[in-house]
């Protein structure tokens, strides 16, 4: 009996501890903190859209607490309560208000409004005044969808315009056109591989030999006595300059021949009867020769 007893204690010390961190581990899911103190608000609203429990709350998009139930009174309608924890050191001045604000993503979060006009402070359990914010889905439909409404025969004009130039004969050729310079560049590219992989080499090795040609015949052109070559080359040029010069001068045979007007009218007129002496000679030859027979 006392084994059985201790058996079944140690059964309902297992089952009350089990319940226990069940307790504290969905709490710790719902952003509750047990071991932390903090103060409790009741807000007031007529709408609560949204808003769940572990719902957060914010005082100037810092978070401070989060909402620990949601009572809706049956007695009456649009009265509802949502109780909020917030931190301990997180005070409320009176005359403060708490707004709920809707987004597409998280939900709804309460936001506390501070009257930072008064220094007096609501205490834990008093209830705050609440509103409801602005609703994201009402204002689109406000400010948006007009707009969008607006636009829409414009995008299908666009999308008619769109359809129209895809479908032109034009667009049809132009991308036709395209392809063929897309093949031609391909192959203009194969072509310059092709050139770089046997033609280069072959010039950069026809290159390399000029160079070489030019490397021997630099050597070559250093090794020649070229002072030496420059010097006869102008020893040459003197004598020319001087015969040229003897030349013009009248001092000699050749000079005078080639500036005498005189001598050279008188050879060329020796040269003239020389030329009908012999015309005569060989038209007359009687007159200068004389055969006599014994």
């Amino acid at each position: 009996m006392k084994n059985l007893l201790n058996r079944e204690a140690k059964i309902g010390l297992v089952t009350i501890v089990s319940l226990a961190l069940l307790y504290i581990g969905v709490n710790y899911l719902k952003g509750v903190d047990l071991f932390q103190p903090s103060n409790r608000y009741f807000v007031a609203f007529d709408n609560v859209r949204d808003v769940t429990i572990s719902s957060p709350v914010y005082v100037e998009g810092f978070k401070v607490g989060l909402v620990r139930n949601i009572d809706y009174d049956y007695s009456t309608t649009g009265k509802i309560t949502v109780e909020i924890s917030l931190e301990e050191k997180m005070r409320v001045n009176k005359g403060s208000y708490v707004e709920i604000e809707s987004s597409f993503l998280s939900g709804a979060s309460l936001h506390i409004h501070l009257n930072t006009f008064v220094d007096d402070y609501l205490k834990s359990g008093d209830m705050i005044e609440g509103r409801k914010g602005p609703d994201m889905m009402q204002e689109m439909q406000v400010d948006i969808l007009p707009s969008v409404t607006a636009m829409l025969p414009k995008i299908d004009s666009i999308l008619v315009g769109l359809e129209t130039l895809i479908n032109h004969p034009a667009l049809a050729q132009s991308l036709t056109h395209i392809e063929r310079t897309t093949a031609n560049l391909e192959g203009s590219t194969q072509r310059l591989n092709r050139m770089l992989g046997e033609d280069v080499p072959a010039i950069v090795d026809n290159l390399k030999t000029i160079t070489d040609n030019f490397s021997t015949v630099s050597s070559n052109l250093k090794d020649l006595d070229l002072n030496g070559t420059i010097s006869s080359i102008n020893e040459t040029l003197a004598n020319l300059k001087l015969t040229t010069d003897k030349l013009n001068e009248t001092d000699n045979s050749l000079g005078l021949l080639l500036n005498d007007r005189q001598l050279y009218d008188n050879l060329n007129g020796t040269m003239e009867n020389a030329s009908k002496l012999l015309l005569d000679l060989r038209e007359n030859p009687k007159r200068y020769v004389h055969f006599s027979v014994f």
